[in-house]
This record gives structure tokens, sequence and C-alpha cells, in this order.
């Protein structure tokens, strides 16, 4: 199966938001994040989520 990025050049910019987030949480990342447990990796990118989600039903 080959996917295919919808926006290609998002990438920059959800690293750096996923860096922000995961400051805010305490959870230290890194290149490499295999020492993270599920619980602090699934915490990052659940709040992202959380804070993608809102922002879209503000600008509704």
């Amino acid at each position: 199966m080959s996917y295919q990025k919808l926006v290609p050049n998002a990438k920059p910019g959800l690293n750096k938001f996923k860096a922000e987030v995961a400051k805010e949480l305490n959870v230290p990342l890194s290149e490499y994040n295999g020492e993270l447990t599920s619980k602090q990796n699934g915490s990052v990118g659940g709040e992202m989520v959380k804070r993608m989600v809102e922002s879209y039903e503000k600008n509704l």
C-alpha cells in the first residue's frame, strides 16, 4: 500500500507543535523516543489531536 502525504510541507510545523506539547507535558522528546513509555508517547499524540480538534471547532 502506498500513502500520499496530503500536505507535504506540514511536517516541520507538526514537529514544532509536538515539541511544544511534549514540553508542556514534561515528556522528554529526542531524535529517538524508544525509551519513552507508551503512556508518555500517547499523551503527546492525544493532546495534539485534542488541540487540533478544538482549534477546528473554534473556527467553524
